[in-house]
């Protein structure tokens, strides 16, 4: 019959799958946005730990929009070593990753003087004593007892060659002697070290350190300072780290102070 040699009707439906199915792109806009945050993440972590807490807080401080103008330093290098205009008359200039000043207590012009001395060298408002070099080892605060001149290692750049003080720390102390020399207020010398490993059975840090701050004391003529005005020398071993790694070597350093209200005895003439 006629209506036997009709032709069968195929009908096609095509099924659409949306993003493309497996060769897709939407997973690769995912991962990616996965891989960077994750790259930010660790360098985030790393610049934590490579930077140094006057940096973090500086870095704080710009981000912190209650804060019109920071009055902390940023931890930079220029001239101003990171500090603002803003910053308070009694915290002393610093090099590179300073240490947060103590409260003072004293006369207006005790504070002055020992203000002064302090900015002259650190170079607040002009001239350094200090080249940059030296300036890299080197920071200043003021404390109860005086104007604290801090002095550390840094990689490749040490302070002592074993007991007797290098080129760069008598240098240094040499720059400074402007400043130390026409005032008469006597000077302590302090001098800290790293720790040692553990499995070294018996590290002397006590005898090093002290040993160290009586070399100095002894190398002090040698660049016209008088031992004379030395009032005291103190080794103290690993105690008191400046870095929370006690096997850096930010922690080997001198403290010179500036001690206040002890003028050096007149000679008799």
């Amino acid at each position: 019959m006629a209506g036997n040699d009709a032709r069968p009707i195929i009908i096609k439906r095509i099924k659409k799958v949306e993003g493309g199915g497996h060769h897709g792109g939407a997973w690769k806009v995912a991962y990616a946005d996965f891989v960077t945050a994750m790259m930010a993440f660790f360098m985030l972590m790393w610049l934590l730990n490579a930077t140094t807490e006057k940096q973090r807080k500086g870095l704080a401080d710009y981000f912190n929009p209650t804060i019109a103008i920071s009055r902390a330093s940023g931890g930079g290098d220029g001239a101003m070593g990171g500090d603002s205009t803003a910053a308070d008359a009694l915290v002393v200039q610093t090099g590179r990753g300073g240490i947060t000043p103590t409260e003072v207590h004293g006369t207006a012009d005790a504070e002055g003087e020992m203000t002064a001395a302090a900015a002259a060298l650190m170079g607040k408002g002009g001239d350094s004593l200090l080249d940059t070099e030296q300036l890299r080892h080197v920071t200043v605060r003021l404390s109860d007892e005086g104007t604290v001149i801090e002095i550390f290692d840094l990689p490749d750049r040490p302070l002592f060659d074993g007991t007797t003080p290098t080129p760069l720390l008598l240098g240094i102390i040499q720059a400074a002697k402007s400043e130390l020399t026409p005032r008469r207020n006597m000077i302590a010398i302090g001098v800290f070290t790293a720790a040692a490993p553990i499995v070294v059975r018996d590290a002397g840090l006590w005898a090093l350190s002290t040993a160290r701050a009586d070399s100095l004391r002894a190398a002090l003529p040698t660049i016209g300072i008088d031992d004379g005005r030395v009032a005291r020398i103190t080794g103290h071993a690993d105690r008191r780290p400046a870095n929370a790694n006690p096997l850096s070597e930010r922690n080997n350093r001198v403290e010179l102070i500036l001690l206040r209200n002890t003028p050096r005895p007149a000679r008799p003439r």
